[in-house]
């Protein structure tokens, strides 16, 4: 028995767009609601930790770590693009000394 090409299996539908998630969702707000009401006091009392842990995440997920800086992006110094701006001596601004 062949079956045509124009009868294919449904594509799996995302987690995130089932009547599932929205439950979840929902109970997830409700969750942080009484969490919050309930223990104000520790969290106003934790802000000035999280936000100083809050530095070093950013940090990381902005940058994309270190080490590998060939990721496509072109990275010139000032020197190769202005190396004939620089071969030039500039004057001395006013009140320094040369």
């Amino acid at each position: 028995m062949h079956h045509s090409s124009s009868l294919r299996d449904p594509e799996p539908v995302s987690f995130w767009r089932t009547r599932y998630a929205l439950g979840f969702l929902v109970l997830g707000a409700i969750a942080a609601y009484f969490l919050l009401s309930e223990h104000r006091a520790h969290f106003i009392g934790a802000l000035p930790l999280l936000l100083l842990l809050s530095c070093p995440l950013m940090h990381v997920f902005m940058h994309h770590g270190h080490g590998e800086h060939g990721d496509g992006h072109d990275h010139h110094h000032e020197s190769d693009s202005t190396s004939t701006a620089s071969a030039t001596p500039q004057p001395p601004k006013t009140g320094e000394q040369p």
